[in-house]
């Protein structure tokens, strides 16, 4: 662990991100208690705050993912943290004098940009960390992400509360601020190969769709995350509804639930490395899956606050699964010349999927029940589950020549 830390690049991605999350947090809670106080609670607005934070992960992550290996990632990243402050605080000079409505816009441009300045930092992981110490610099990646979950919310929701929505945007701009100025101390920027400048955008997108449609794990990997992002985004939303409607407490105590689902998180995260040294990458992800659909039909029939939390926590517990069952599982059937694409290929997959019953959520919960969103939702996760049998029936023929070998 002391040797992982002596990494600069690690150790300076860890910090750029830790201020990027607690900007991304207080953007997530302020907008959202804001736009709910300013529209009585509409479910349509609610939803579509949603829609401004994964609509351009859909639209973008393909291109920006393409774009990382043209690019240059430490100035990449730098410039979309730049920009991102730039576009926060005009949304706050134009708070004084315009609409309300301008509110959206700070989280569309900001996901817009890490669109670009995500990938980056994943190539940086490639060539700057050796191999031997990729995964566990992964784990923290992705603890920093599971710590916020239980302290994004508490935090976002003090800020909003205590000194209002035009400090919470204040907020936002110093913290993509400051991680840029940590990104300041990667290492220069490597000179990019003349092959790169010779291959035009198109070229490189044309072959990345191909190699993914010609791999059939990964075919069925993404009509695995079409459907696990058509169930998730048919709950996205509606969070706060199961707060206030089904358990009948405050709007703000859906920070709980988001804590609770953390906690399940980090904890999880230890077993799920434990198990993951003898269990295929498909029945993790099949495991994960599974959890979620359970924890989804415990959160739609709950009206007991101790019950709502343990369903949450106990889909926590085996979110890890999911994560490193679908890297893993692209990592296993990927070339390296084609992680960023397919990356930025499965992702749009998922969350364009993710992004159309997110649009539909808060019509759907105008005209029917909460609890029939959410048993759906589970059932969408199941058909995931289905695709991924011939996978995983491979992978266990393949396991068990390996044995007997």
């Amino acid at each position: 662990m002391g040797s992982l830390f002596h990494n600069q690049v690690i150790r300076t991605i860890l910090l750029s991100v830790f201020f990027l999350q607690i900007g991304i947090w207080v953007r997530n809670y302020s907008i959202l208690l804001y736009v709910i106080e300013k529209t009585n609670e509409d479910p349509v607005a609610v939803s579509m705050i949603s829609v401004a934070e994964f609509a351009p992960i859909f639209l973008f992550s393909f291109i920006g993912g393409t774009f990382a290996d043209r690019w240059r990632p430490k100035r990449t990243m730098i410039w979309c943290d730049l920009l991102s402050a730039v576009s926060i605080f005009a949304v706050l000079l134009t708070l004084f004098f315009g609409s309300w409505k301008v509110i959206f816009f700070a989280t569309l441009v900001s996901s817009i940009l890490s669109q670009f300045s995500q990938p980056s930092g994943m190539k940086l992981f490639k060539l700057h960390v050796p191999e031997k110490m990729v995964q566990m610099g992964m784990s923290m990646y992705q603890t920093v992400f599971a710590i916020f979950m239980i302290l994004g919310p508490v935090i976002g929701t003090f800020v909003y509360q205590n000194f209002g929505i035009m400090a919470a945007i204040a907020i936002m701009g110093v913290a993509f601020l400051l991680s840029a100025a940590a990104l300041l101390l990667l290492p220069p920027d490597r000179e990019l190969e003349e092959d790169k400048l010779k291959t035009t955008l198109t070229e490189e997108m044309k072959a990345g769709f191909r190699y993914v449609w010609n791999s059939k794990p990964l075919t069925l990997l993404g009509g695995c995350f079409a459907a696990a992002g058509l169930g998730i985004g048919l709950t996205q939303p509606l969070g706060v509804f199961l707060i206030t409607e089904r358990l009948g407490l405050p709007k703000e105590d859906l920070q709980w639930l988001m804590a609770a689902f953390g906690i399940g998180m980090i904890l999880g995260g230890g077993l799920a490395v434990a198990f993951s040294r003898k269990a295929l990458p498909q029945v993790l992800l099949a495991i994960g899956m599974a959890a979620s659909a359970i924890g989804f039909i415990g959160m739609g029939w709950s009206t007991a606050f101790w019950l709502t939390l343990t369903a949450q926590f106990f889909s926590g517990l085996f979110m890890p699964c999911i994560h490193i069952g679908i890297n893993t599982m692209i990592l296993q059937n990927t070339e390296a010349d084609f992680i960023g694409r397919v990356n930025g290929i499965l992702n749009p997959l998922f969350m364009g999927a993710m992004v159309i019953t997110m649009s539909m959520a808060g019509l759907l919960k105008s005209n029917i029940s909460i609890v029939f969103i959410y048993e759906a939702a589970a059932l969408l996760l199941i058909v995931g589950i289905m695709t991924m049998i011939p996978l995983m029936k491979k992978g266990q023929a393949r396991q068990a020549v390996r044995e007997e070998v």
